[in-house]
């Protein structure tokens, strides 16, 4: 079943959304880029005469009640981007008498899904070491059930909108699907534009093929190029993951972030990339910094040859040529965290570049996808997040599907 095959009239509908937005210290929201993704599910379903149940979670509250981390601070935020009055129940698992109360039009808020362990499905307060940690998990996956029983309980039909959270086997994202008969629950309209694009990359994308890394460690990441080494042309390897494989090469690093631990991998890489002809491709040349800090001194060093002292902060000239001629005879590229400590303004000119040269691409008729804070912070700093194919909300979710796993919140809802 889809949005669009569904009749929403008369009926109540539970939209699982992402509304984990970021907050300043007077909880006003700082980017509502989540909340306006959400809106075209969310508004489609009340123009055809449906009413609203929305959850989501906010933070990380451990299973406990943290009013800094209420869905109650963002309620006007959503009433205004929907154009329309929002209800809210301040206790998710006891909202029936609101959900029954709805009618068609109105749209209810339900706080935050977190504040409940059973959301999670995590057992709270006992070591995974501990010999009743097995019971207890048992225990904790049948709360689970009947907390997403309840949830499913205040609605006709279920949607699925969060892909940020698509990766999770939580109450909120799978487990209620099972309460839900096939014609009746459904993807949002942000899900399946998530799926498909990166359906256009991993199962359809047209060579040459572009995979851009970036990022700090290789641990984070390594599924993720095991599986492109079977589907690419182009591995670019950047940002603080590189100097791990300058090491395993008998390099000279400096005091650059590293992974010792992950040598032997590194190395395992780089011959598996031989050995199916991927051109894994390197920085050669790094700015680095005396210090981890924005107004550090700089220098430029050949990648191998980092003096002591000195630690790797951005990609140099040389290296942005490089990847510039790669990313531009693509007609696919992919790209996934930053190339330089993006945080730091004297540093995050490499990380511009990248995104400057993956919007001239696609100019261009190549197909890509973004994914990741910093590089879609990137796009979006330097105004270029419509010149690219599509922007992923979803940094976690993104990399597990393209690490090549099943995404249960998609699973769930197709039957994968």
């Amino acid at each position: 079943m889809t949005v669009d095959q569904y009749n929403f009239a008369g009926k109540k509908a539970i939209v699982r959304v992402d509304f984990n937005v970021p907050l300043n210290e007077e909880g006003k929201i700082t980017d509502d880029t989540r909340i306006r993704g959400a809106l075209p599910t969310l508004k489609h379903v009340l123009e055809q005469g449906g009413a609203l149940i929305l959850m989501s979670h906010m933070g990380k509250p451990k299973g406990k009640v943290n009013p800094k981390m209420s869905l109650g601070q963002i309620k006007d935020a959503v009433a205004a981007a929907l154009g329309t009055p929002v209800q809210f129940a301040p206790d998710c698992a006891k909202a029936a008498d609101q959900a029954a109360a709805l009618k068609p039009g109105e749209v209810l808020l339900l706080e935050n899904l977190r504040f409940y362990p059973e959301e999670e499905g995590k057992p709270v307060g006992i070591d995974k070491a501990d010999p009743a940690y097995a019971e207890a998990k048992k225990a904790m996956k049948a709360a689970q059930k009947e907390f997403a029983k309840t949830l499913a309980s205040y609605a006709d039909c279920y949607v699925n909108d969060a892909f940020g959270t698509a990766h999770r086997s939580h109450a909120s994202t799978a487990v209620i699907a099972d309460f839900f008969d096939a014609d009746s629950k459904m993807l949002g309209y942000l899900m399946e534009k998530e799926v498909n694009a990166i359906d256009s990359v991993m199962k359809n994308g047209q060579h040459p093929f572009t995979a851009i890394l970036g990022g700090s460690k290789v641990s984070s990441k390594l599924a993720v190029i095991r599986n492109l080494l079977d589907k690419v042309d182009n591995l670019i390897i950047a940002g603080g993951m590189g100097f791990t494989f300058f090491k395993a090469q008998g390099g000279r690093i400096g005091n650059s972030l590293h992974e010792d631990e992950l040598i032997p991998e590194a190395l395992n890489v780089i011959e598996e990339a031989k050995k199916k002809g991927v051109n894994l491709s390197f920085s050669v040349a790094t700015v680095a910094g005396r210090e981890f800090s924005n107004d550090t001194e700089q220098r430029i060093f050949d990648t191998h040859n980092i003096e002591d002292g000195w630690e790797g902060m951005d990609a140099a000239p040389a290296s942005l040529e490089n990847w510039r001629k790669i990313i531009m005879n693509s007609k696919t590229i992919l790209w996934n965290g930053p190339v330089g400590v993006f945080e730091f303004d004297n540093f995050a000119k490499g990380t511009g570049e990248i995104a400057k040269y993956v919007a001239e691409a696609t100019k261009n008729g190549a197909y890509s996808l973004v994914g990741g804070g910093d590089s879609v912070a990137a796009v979006n700093k330097f105004g270029l997040a419509d010149q690219v194919s599509y922007v992923s909300t979803g940094g976690g979710a993104m990399l597990e599907a393209i690490e090549g796993k099943v995404l249960p919140g998609v699973a769930a809802i197709k039957g994968e």
